[in-house]
């Protein structure tokens, strides 16, 4: 009897950081020789009940519009928040973001400060992420909208 091995790259199964008991248990999936990702994951693997949001724009309760695309990008992030939380799910319960923006220029321009919005409303826990440009969101003036992914452990 011949045994074949796949081709393709090895793949490394990192785990999450863990600090108690209540901490996901989600993995990092990282292709052995493939490069670290800034800001997001390739791949996460978790078990646990599914917490999922629509696609979440960067208006307040009362659907006003935050003015520009770092103030929407913030609004969204912090209205997804709020939303996993009512589901009982943290942060670092996040498996994956999907972003659709207006504008991908926009986007780029503003990485830095996009960085520090997400890292002081989600930490250091970076899912595995999309970024797709878009021509047009149902809300006109919406610059940005992002759906979410959370996994909740058992």
């Amino acid at each position: 009897m011949s045994v074949t091995t796949p081709k393709g790259p090895q793949l490394a199964v990192l785990p999450a950081a863990t600090g108690d008991d209540s901490s996901p248990k989600s993995q990092v999936l990282q292709p052995s020789g493939w490069p670290m990702p800034k800001g997001y994951a390739n791949g996460m693997a978790a078990e646990g009940r599914l917490v999922v949001t629509g696609g979440v724009i960067g208006w307040d309760a009362q659907e006003r519009l935050a003015d520009g695309f770092v103030a929407q990008v913030r609004q969204a992030l912090s209205n997804i928040a709020e939303i996993l939380a009512e589901g009982g799910a943290r942060p670092e319960h996040l498996v994956r973001l999907t972003w659709y923006v207006v504008d991908m220029d926009e986007y780029l321009t503003n990485l830095k400060e996009l960085g520090q919005i997400y890292r002081a409303i989600f930490g250091g826990h970076y899912p595995a992420m999309a970024l797709v440009q878009v021509v047009r969101l149902v809300e006109k003036a919406a610059r940005v909208e992002i759906e979410a992914t959370a996994v909740i452990p058992r």
